[in-house]
């Protein structure tokens, strides 16, 4: 069984991950698991996805639109954003849109190229699961979490700046 870090703790990952197939057809999907599929897939077979035994969810590329779930995130309890690589930053725009634009309160996990030095940053725009690559140690991993104390910007996670919060933080006597 693989292991991801939600909320702040390594768990075991009981979600399959459903992908195209190479020549960019659809799989079979399977029965009685709970699978992430494609947003290519989702859009093609919603109907059958629901029907199925075990729960569905759905996993968006980087190049994909979040608004074009935007009917359906009210019956996901989660929804992935796959990171091609280390370098593509789209996902974070990703993830900030979903849970402020479009108020998603499930697990919003980040897939792909997922390396500790982006796991801060990552939670800072909403993410509260990761999946971190295969060939990287986990227990490492999870330590990117508390990397830096606090952050200056305003965030999904902390919507007031550090400067504001600073300036209503009572006075040490």
């Amino acid at each position: 069984m693989t292991r991801i870090i939600k909320d702040k703790q390594i768990v075991e990952d009981y979600w399959l991950t459903i992908k195209l197939m190479e020549d960019g057809g659809f799989p079979e999907i399977p029965d009685g698991v709970d699978v992430i599929v494609p947003l290519k897939l989702w859009l093609a077979k919603k109907d059958e996805c629901k029907q199925r035994n075990g729960k569905v969810s759905v996993w968006l590329n980087s190049n994909e639109e979040p608004n074009a779930l935007a009917e359906d995130l009210p019956d996901l309890s989660l929804v992935a954003v796959n990171f091609p690589q280390f370098t593509d930053g789209r996902g974070y725009s990703i993830a900030r849109l979903l849970r402020e634009r479009f108020n998603f309160k499930g697990e919003l996990r980040a897939i792909g190229d997922v390396l500790r030095d982006q796991l801060f940053y990552m939670h800072r725009c909403g993410f509260n699961a990761f999946a971190v690559r295969e060939d990287k140690n986990i227990e490492d991993a999870i330590l990117g979490l508390k990397d830096f104390s606090d952050g200056y910007q305003a965030s999904v996670e902390q919507p007031v700046p550090y400067f504001r919060r600073r300036l209503i933080k009572p006075e040490a006597s």
